[in-house]
């Protein structure tokens, strides 16, 4: 099996490591409740997803 002719140096490593990062979540103003919410996913709080009702919420 090929085997890399010398080490990585702490450096290079670090340059393409660089990238890994966590990325804020973008959120959205819900159009049904006003409430904010991940885009392109059912609002949790009141089931609607691009304007139709997609999972039934009972009011308690």
């Amino acid at each position: 099996m090929a085997q890399p002719k010398r080490r990585w140096s702490k450096a290079r490593t670090g340059l393409r490591r660089s990238t890994w990062k966590l990325e804020k979540q973008n959120l959205v103003e819900c159009p049904h409740c006003h409430e904010m919410m991940l885009q392109h996913r059912v609002c949790a709080n009141c089931g609607y997803y691009n304007g139709k009702e997609v999972i039934s919420k009972k009011e308690a």
